[in-house]
């Protein structure tokens, strides 16, 4: 029972710290400029170790999740399997864009990035709007 509790403690841990994440860049962007806020994304593709790491390290911090959530409209593409414009580069992987709520490109990067520089690029992001 013990066990059975656990799980359920640490599955709506999990639930509670995702991140509302759209899987359609067009459907983001009606969104985004309804509601005159930023796009953020993020382009992976399944195989990616540095992809993996930044979902389960950036990703998962609390305060990078609250940045994301307020501030942005955020859009997870997975290469080789989401429809991805063309104009968004798709190799090499990890890829950070942040678009205007109307479709304007306003900062993009590439690689893995740790917490702190990641919340640089939120705020630089931020700035350029």
């Amino acid at each position: 029972m013990k066990q059975f509790l656990l799980f359920i403690v640490l599955h709506v841990t999990l639930l509670a710290n995702s991140l509302p994440f759209f899987h359609n860049y067009e459907k983001a962007l009606t969104l985004a400029k309804k509601e005159h806020k930023p796009l953020y994304i993020f382009i992976s593709s399944q195989g990616c170790g540095w992809c993996h790491k930044f979902e389960t390290t950036t990703l998962q911090n609390i305060g990078v999740q609250k940045l994301l959530k307020q501030e942005f409209i955020l859009v997870h593409l997975i290469r080789h399997k989401d429809i991805i414009p063309k104009r968004f580069k798709t190799a090499p992987v990890p890829r950070h864009y942040f678009v205007n709520y109307d479709g304007t490109l306003l900062y993009d990067a590439l690689g893995y990035r740790k917490v702190a520089t990641f919340k640089a690029f939120l705020g630089y992001a931020k700035d350029q709007i």
